[in-house]
């Protein structure tokens, strides 16, 4: 796996070393509308380089973050910070290619429509995508991983407890209590103070719960 994800990694800087040559080439020496063949020639063929080196950096290194944040989280998170990562790959692509090929299309006024699109979209869902980066700090970090024993202090979800922690998602961390299950936003679990607990208060504490669920023994 770690040789799989390397390899993606390192065709991926690859391809996007040829695309971003074939951009540069093609702006600065290519010329679709020329009268002459050779830049016209020049434009298309670093169009062609670009959309297909472009293409294949995107998925490779998407796939090489997907398997790096299943690694460390769950599939689910890897799958789609790799949707996320194409997504906007392709969309650089197929931009710079129209700036290559001259299509009207100029890369600095469609960076500022994303930059208020962005605002916009970030003021909608302010606090889903807060718990997303949450997810991305949690998630570098490492404060804790999954199967962890935990003690959570936080004012906000009502002071000290103890908790087993189940699974890391990109929204919630779900975590299992003395009163069940639950699904805790991830901007939450990175605003309250989180510290392992000892493996031998961890084992006392399952005694502790092992004793209290089994049935009293019947008297003969």
């Amino acid at each position: 796996m770690k040789s799989a994800r390397e390899r993606d990694l390192v065709v991926g800087l690859v391809a996007a070393v040829i695309a971003v040559a074939g951009l540069v080439v093609g702006r600065d020496f290519g010329n679709v509308h020329a009268v002459t063949l050779e830049p016209k020639l020049v434009a298309w063929l670093s169009a062609v380089a670009l959309v297909v080196f472009g293409f294949v950096a995107a998925r490779r290194v998407a796939d090489g973050l997907g398997h790096l944040v299943s690694l460390r989280s769950i599939a689910t998170a890897g799958t789609a910070v790799r949707l996320v990562t194409v997504a906007i790959g392709y969309i650089v692509v197929i931009v710079a290619t129209f700036e290559v090929l001259g299509l009207g299309v100029a890369i600095d006024h469609v960076l500022v429509g994303a930059g208020f699109a962005g605002v916009v979209l970030g003021i909608a869902a302010q606090q889903s995508l807060g718990n997303v980066f949450a997810a991305l700090v949690l998630l570098l970090a490492r404060p804790f991983k999954v199967g962890d024993h935990v003690r959570i202090r936080s004012g906000a979800m009502g002071g000290i407890f103890d908790a087993w922690v189940l699974e890391i998602g990109l929204v919630y961390v779900t975590v299992r209590t003395d009163d069940g299950v639950f699904k805790i936003p991830n901007s939450s679990i990175l605003a309250a103070g989180v510290g392992q607990l000892p493996d031998a208060l961890a084992g006392a504490r399952r005694a502790e719960q092992a004793d209290a669920s089994a049935p009293a023994a019947k008297k003969p």
